[in-house]
Parts: C-alpha cells; sequence; structure tokens
C-alpha cells in the first residue's frame, strides 16, 4: 500500500502532527505500535478513578495548547496548585526547615543559570554547595523533573528548560484528552514499524502487518527506541542515534494506593519518604480529593524497583509511609495501579534529559532528512522537553516543515 504521509506513533506529538496535516488537506495516515493512544500519556480507569500513569500536569497551562483542547472537549480543569508549591505535611518535614529547603533549591537554580550562562556544559551537579545540608533532597527533586541524578543531567539544557509555574490538571485524565483529540484521524493500533527504508524514491516501512510506502514520513517513537535502534533506518542515519543517545529518557513511575480514613489528610497534600537523601518516594495525598495516594518514585530508585513490578514499588511505598505515620498505617493502603516506564517496550523511560556536552542534540534530532524524513517528540523541543505540550509544538513543527517542502523550523 502507499500514501501520502505516515506518522509513526500516536502519541502527543504524532497526533499533533496527524491533525495539522489532516486540516491542511493532506492525506495521513498513524501507525501506532500500542493497543491504545496516547503514549506516554495514559489514563486508566481503576477503582472507580481515571489515574494517569503518564504525564498528568498540564505544566505552563496559561500556554500550554492542551489546555485549549481541554476546554473545547468540555474537560474538567482543576486549577489547584500542586502540592510541590505549598508546604508539605510537617511530619519528618517541619515548616522552619520546608522554607530552608525551598531557599537552598532556588539557590541550585540560580547556580544552574550562571553556569549555563558561560557556555560551558557541566554535569548540573557542580551547581550544588559541597557538603550542602539540603544537597540530597535537591538530588530527588532532579530525579522527579529529569528521572536522573544531576550528575547525569546537562546544566546547559536544565537552563533552558521553560515554566510559567502555572500548573493545572485535568479531572478526567491527560492521557485521556490526547487520545480524545485524535478523534477522525485514520489510526491503526497495534501496528509496530521495524524498519524505514529511504534508499528509494518512496519510503519503505517495513512492520508487523506488512511493508507500506509514502512519500514522507514524521517520525515521533521515543529517543531510547531510535538509539537501541528498535526501529532500523536504511540507510542508518548515525547523527540521530547519536543525538537520541545524548538525550535518554529517565526513570519516573507512579504508583496509586487507596487510602482508608483519607479524610485524615488535607487534599492535595505532600509527604517526602525521607528528606535527608536522594532516592526516596514523593506522596501526593489526596488528589482531587479522592481517597488516594500518588506515589511518585524516579532516578536510580525507580530504575532498581522496576524489574520487581508492582510489588517492588509498593513494599518500597509501604515502608517509607510506615516509618513516618506508625505501623498501623500499613492497613490503610493497598496498590490500585502501577506503571513501569523504563521496562515499556514502547516507551524505555519516562522523559528526555540531555547528558552533559547533549544540549545542542535536541536540534540535531529534530531537523529533518532528505525534506521528506521528520523527527518529533518531546525530546526534539528545547524548552519545552519532557512534557506532552512540548511533544505537541514539535509535531505542529515537524508537519510544517513537510508542508513548507521540507524546511524546518525547529520548535521551542
Amino acid at each position: 500500500m502507499s500514501h501520502d504521509v505516515i506518522v509513526v506513533g500516536a502519541g502527543a506529538a504524532g497526533i499533533a502532527a496527524a491533525r495539522t496535516l489532516r486540516d491542511a488537506g493532506r492525506r495521513v495516515t498513524v501507525l501506532e505500535a500500542r493497543p491504545r493512544l496516547g503514549g506516554r500519556a495514559f489514563t486508566a480507569a481503576k477503582a472507580g478513578f481515571p489515574l494517569d500513569l503518564g504525564c498528568g500536569w498540564l505544566h505552563s497551562a496559561d500556554r500550554n495548547p492542551w489546555t485549549a483542547f481541554a476546554r473545547d472537549l468540555g474537560l474538567t480543569i482543576d486549577r489547584t496548585p500542586p502540592p510541590w508549591t505549598r508546604p508539605s505535611v510537617p511530619v519528618g518535614f517541619s515548616l522552619a526547615d520546608q522554607k530552608a529547603f525551598r531557599a537552598a533549591l532556588d539557590t541550585f537554580y540560580e547556580r544552574v543559570a550562571e553556569v549555563a550562562e558561560t557556555g560551558e556544559d557541566v554535569p548540573a551537579s557542580e551547581c550544588l554547595p559541597p557538603g550542602g545540608r539540603w544537597n540530597g533532597l535537591i538530588g530527588t527533586v532532579a530525579t522527579f523533573i529529569a528521572g536522573a541524578e544531576w550528575d547525569k543531567v546537562s546544566a546547559i539544557d536544565l537552563h533552558r528548560y521553560a515554566d510559567t509555574g502555572v500548573n493545572w490538571r485535568v479531572a478526567e485524565g491527560y492521557g485521556h484528552l490526547v487520545a480524545q483529540s485524535a478523534a477522525g484521524l485514520d489510526i491503526v493500533l497495534g501496528c509496530p514499524v521495524r524498519r524505514i527504508d529511504h534508499s528509494g524514491r518512496l519510503l519503505r516501512l517495513d512492520t508487523d502487518r506488512g511493508a507500506i510506502t509514502a512519500d514522507a514520513v514524521i517520525v515521533t517513537i521515543p529517543t531510547a527506541l531510535i538509539a537501541r535502534e528498535a526501529m532500523v533506518f536504511a540507510p542508518t542515519l548515525p547523527d540521530k542515534i547519536a543525538a537520541a543517545a545524548a538525550l535518554p529518557l529517565g526513570f519516573d513511575d507512579k504508583l496509586f494506593l487507596s487510602l482508608a480514613g483519607a479524610d485524615e489528610f488535607d487534599k492535595d497534600s505532600r509527604l517526602f519518604g525521607r528528606t535527608d537523601r536522594t532516592g526516596t518516594g514523593a506522596y501526593h495525598l489526596r488528589p482531587f480529593g479522592r481517597p488516594l495516594i500518588e506515589c511518585y518514585f524516579g532516578g536510580s530508585l525507580a530504575e532498581q524497583l522496576e524489574p520487581g513490578g508492582a510489588e517492588s514499588f509498593f513494599d518500597f511505598a509501604k515502608g517509607e509511609l510506615v516509618s513516618l505515620l506508625g505501623s498501623d498505617f500499613a492497613s490503610r493502603i493497598a496498590p490500585i495501579a502501577h506503571h513501569s516506564w523504563g521496562t515499556d517496550p514502547f516507551a524505555g523511560g519516562a522523559y528526555s534529559y540531555a547528558k552533559p556536552g547533549g544540549a545542542d542534540c535536541r536540534d540535531v534530532l529534530a531537523a529533518p532528512v532528505e525534506g521528506r524524513l521528520f523527527f518529533a517528540g518531546e525530546a526534539c523541543s528545547t524548552d519545552d522537553f519532557s512534557t506532552a505540550h512540548g511533544a505537541y509544538r514539535t509535531g505542529v513543527a515537524a508537519a510544517g516543515a513537510l508542508l513548507a517542502g521540507g524546511r524546518s523550523e525547529i520548535a521551542g
């Protein structure tokens, strides 16, 4: 079968690209390896609630295109400030210590800006004060926002990230929102693309359902898959593979727990498992006022827990929560839902960070090849990386480059 345009991947970037092309009158088909839409935006219905096991916050919501989509679809936007912007539950973490930690974190980011502006792309860990009291917990923040510890993260890339500080949620789920936005598109689910041959006049895609050809292709698969050549380019594209390897996906995983006697806690409050080290969980109590705990684990901790699946995450969370709230608390919680993104065969991690020296690889990854092979995804964004809105904007940019005859205008 021959097609006009094929988009590989039905996540936020692929859906955005396909919508843009369809609205411009182009015939476009999306091939998605999973049996569902959304990619790393994934809302699961468990225990009577829509639970976001992937992205969950409309970051920079005041300029996030998904906010407008949510309104257009009649979904519920919750503007409750996120727990990381407010004092946490002072169990094991006094309000005075929370204030001191926030000041130390602000100083760290100021130092990152100073170092990044020199043009020397060092590990962000070099911006921590030697022996600083809060270095461990600041390291935990790294695992949440990058999926990796600061010694693995480019200071320049971290500094380039743009955030307005406005963070909202969709009560029905971010993954639900992304999937709903694909209505009317021609999408084939359960169709992994294994190889793209760009040696001939037409691009040939070898899939699990046979071979197809196309005039142009937009690739939106995660960097982990490009780097390990889970999808092969023929002839090979060494610059893309190297760029993807410099932009690995970090580890960030969620576990949802039911919570008996939830009214004891304020809605949308938070606990840290530990405050004296990197490698701890964050526990979002009563998200949306629901009788749940949203547990969040990142970096090396999440990577170590993933082989044991949900049971391993639950045992770790139970241990930390019991140490904070007493042994009786164990009987009040039970696991509901979990997803490990690092072992997910179609992800290979949560979202991208740049290794030291790799900040400029985002532009390399996004650049078109031969005016007919295009790339999109959150890792292609220079300042909205790691987000669904960054993915959306790169999808629109890749479609725009295709419509312009292969001239690229790389999205921020």
